[in-house]
């Protein structure tokens, strides 16, 4: 049967790659074009699974994709690590000088600001994904703009890279995050990774406290981010990402924690990819 998955974009994008890489070419496609459209897809039984990016190597973590998992109830069943490859694609027999504006989704305009610094008569406009603006110049078959995103978008929507590998760091990896509307997907032997999130009193030292439990707990700290809480302001939700040997150790530290924390959730139990 068929599962359709829900990712942020269209076919081309880097969400698309990732779903195709994850789980295989027979997958119906929920194409969204905001993160929370991907979010009400899973809760509405739009799709079965979805596709979301949490963070980037150099443009850092996508902190409202934090929030919407957390406020959709949204549980993470695995993770994916996409290198990413920027390319500026045109309508075909054009230069670099002809083109008078690139257009993309703002973090990978931002991973390729180096490049364009060179070019300062190229106008940089932000659109909600790398291969919506790929289709649309095939579609329309426009000149003097370009196109920025990976070479699937070339290839699908038959445009030409004029300038590949553009990003600013050459070890570009964006890491996409699994989700689905319940948490019951794989065997506990398999799990040796979770996401948690849990907020804190104004105590002194807290969370060094619960970092420590971690350690004891025989649990590695990977990822830890803080979000402010809108509703009381200066107070703040921490989300960590933890690896371990045995899902024993995990249960261990997750008994603790939901004592010694407030708002203690579980967002996902899950393997950890292997990049």
């Amino acid at each position: 049967m068929e599962i359709k998955v829900a990712i942020q974009g269209i076919q081309g994008s880097f969400h698309h790659q990732v779903a195709h890489r994850y789980f295989g070419e027979a997958i119906g496609l929920d194409e969204c074009v905001t993160f929370r459209d991907v979010a009400n897809s899973l809760k509405n039984n739009q799709s079965d699974k979805a596709i979301m990016a949490i963070e980037n190597s150099i443009a850092g973590a996508i902190l409202p994709n934090y929030a919407l998992i957390d406020s959709y109830d949204l549980h993470i069943i695995g993770e994916h690590f996409l290198d990413i490859h920027m390319n500026l694609m045109v309508f075909p027999g054009q230069t670099i000088e002809e083109i008078q504006e690139v257009h993309s989704h703002p973090i990978a305009l931002l991973q390729c600001a180096n490049f364009f610094s060179q070019y300062p008569h190229i106008k940089l406009v932000e659109s909600s994904d790398t291969a919506i603006a790929a289709k649309r110049i095939q579609e329309n078959q426009l000149k003097g703009i370009g196109a920025l995103g990976g070479p699937v978008a070339a290839e699908i929507y038959n445009l030409e890279i004029i300038a590949n590998g553009i990003h600013t760091v050459k070890s570009n990896k964006t890491r996409f995050v699994v989700l689905k509307a319940s948490n019951k997907e794989i065997p506990k032997e398999l799990i040796n990774k979770a996401s948690v999130k849990f907020e804190l009193d104004d105590t002194p030292g807290s969370l060094a406290t619960v970092l420590n439990v971690m350690n004891n707990c025989k649990l590695n700290l990977t990822k830890i981010q803080s979000l402010p809480i809108i509703e009381t302001p200066f107070t703040y939700a921490f989300f960590v990402d933890v690896v371990f040997e045995k899902y024993k150790h995990f249960e261990k530290a997750k008994k603790v924690m939901e004592i010694m924390t407030t708002h203690f959730k579980v967002l996902g139990e899950y393997e950890k990819s292997k990049q």
